[in-house]
């Protein structure tokens, strides 16, 4: 696990472990007539961490539109942090979410420092004449080391394997002290070692924040940190199921979810997914 000064979380604007953080009642969204979700209800509280499941199309980024407050539903209700959509500034909303996107479109070679730095503006470059504290510099050196980038700070972006941007990303958007971290198939483009230390520094995350809420949208379960809590599987935009995971995540609902019969298993706390075999014919 990656190793590194411990972080503990702000008092101002503090998760409390329980407390909803996101409440979806009955929400739909139509596109051009098309439904891209359809009467789905879901409520998330701090200290839950969530992962988000489904094949292509079936809704996954259009929740997590509604869920950063990106996007209003057609239908129904979404409150992000005590917030309905609608009746507040969803500027002013996102400031209180973290979202991590693999495909950050960064262009220019800036320090790991300067990109971690970057989440207090919410923006892709520095800010012309605006200059950090020096202990806002501390900090993110300190969400450096929490998610096993210690001592990296003065690297160039382009230098960076992807699962280290991944990791950078991270401590990016943990900056601000947000109460909901929105993670967007981090894994993407990931080896093997590059994927188990993303996910290695996403369980020490939790440990160092509980009352951090997490939702973390994948196609596969192999991809999910050993402290995943809840799911939810999506097909053609409807919620198949959703709740605790040892309930949710079966091989029966997973191969419903996926329209293919798997067997699944966990083993020390990480999934495992194979196609189940088939009875040969004699």
């Amino acid at each position: 696990m990656p190793t590194g000064s411990a972080i503990s979380e702000p008092a101002l604007g503090e998760q409390v472990p329980g407390e909803p953080v996101l409440e979806v009642t009955d929400a739909s969204v139509v596109r051009e007539g098309r439904t891209l979700l359809d009467s789905l209800s879901l409520t998330v509280r701090g200290g839950e961490h969530w992962a988000l499941l489904g094949a292509n199309g079936a809704g996954k980024t259009t929740l997590l539109k509604l869920l950063g407050a990106l996007a209003h539903p057609t239908r129904g209700a979404v409150e992000v942090l005590g917030r309905r959509l609608g009746r507040v500034d969803l500027r002013e909303l996102r400031a209180l979410v973290g979202h991590v996107d693999p495909r950050h479109p960064l262009r220019s070679p800036l320090r790991v420092g300067e990109v971690v730095l970057t989440g207090l503006t919410n923006s892709v470059e520095p800010v012309p004449r605006w200059s950090p504290t020096a202990e806002q510099r501390e900090r993110a050196g300190e969400l450096l080391a929490l998610l096993g980038m210690a001592g990296r700070a003065g690297e160039r972006w382009p230098q960076l394997s992807q699962g280290e941007r991944g990791r950078v990303l991270i401590a990016r958007a943990l900056l601000p002290s947000p109460r909901l971290l929105l993670l967007d198939e981090p894994a993407t483009g990931l080896d093997v070692p590059g994927r188990e230390q993303l996910l290695e520094s996403l369980d020490a995350l939790r440990v160092a924040r509980p009352g951090l809420a997490t939702v973390l949208v994948t196609h596969h379960l192999e991809e999910l940190p050993e402290g995943t809590s809840h799911a939810l599987l999506l097909r053609g935009g409807r919620a198949l199921a959703a709740g605790p995971v040892a309930r949710v995540l079966t091989g029966e609902l997973v191969s419903e979810c996926f329209d293919h019969p798997v067997e699944v298993t966990r083993t020390a706390g990480r999934w495992q997914v194979r196609a189940r075999r088939r009875t040969p014919v004699v």
